[in-house]
């Protein structure tokens, strides 16, 4: 197989939404600090919703990236947590794949903490090929070729294969 279109992951991004600042918040950043070894940004609302309570530029959630082996090992250990069931209408049309948890309990390993309580995240896989770097690049920036883009069926079998997924329909 060329070398050129093996697929493989470029990052992995997991999120906790609290929907609001202070003690909730800070205690999502904690588990994610226990949980990856790496510490979080905090994200900010993009619009007032009075309906909820927030208000533009406020702190609601908090996430972080992983890349290399961090990656590897932290969707191995989420996808424990679902039993390694993926539906195939949570991949996109670019590849990608994004799936949530209910509660952080469910992943084997994690115990329930009654000073942070019980979280559930989203976790989205960005995958990609040698070669995407030209669309990134600051010099000379070229679109990815159709031909060279991944598709759905790539990155479903790069998951069954790698991380011993199922699929199932519901």
């Amino acid at each position: 197989m060329n070398p050129m279109n093996e697929v493989r992951i470029e990052k992995a991004t997991v999120s906790i939404g609290v929907g609001e600042a202070g003690e909730k918040l800070s205690r999502a950043i904690t588990l994610l600090e226990e949980m990856f070894d790496q510490t979080p940004v905090k994200t900010f609302s993009k619009v007032t919703n009075p309906e909820w309570g927030i208000r533009k530029k406020q702190p609601i959630a908090c996430k972080l990236t992983l890349r290399g082996d961090k990656a590897d090992k932290a969707i191995d250990m989420v996808l424990e947590g679902i039993s390694r069931n993926i539906k195939p209408t949570q991949f996109d049309a670019q590849g990608n794949l994004s799936f949530g948890i209910r509660e952080h309990i469910d992943i084997p390993g994690m115990r329930y903490n009654p000073d942070i309580g019980i979280f559930g995240m989203n976790v989205s896989v960005t995958f990609e090929k040698p070669g995407y770097r030209i669309a990134k690049r600051k010099i000379r920036q070229k679109k990815v070729p159709q031909k060279h883009r991944i598709s759905k069926e790539e990155t479903m079998k790069f998951m069954e294969e790698n991380f011993n997924v199922n699929y199932v329909t519901e």
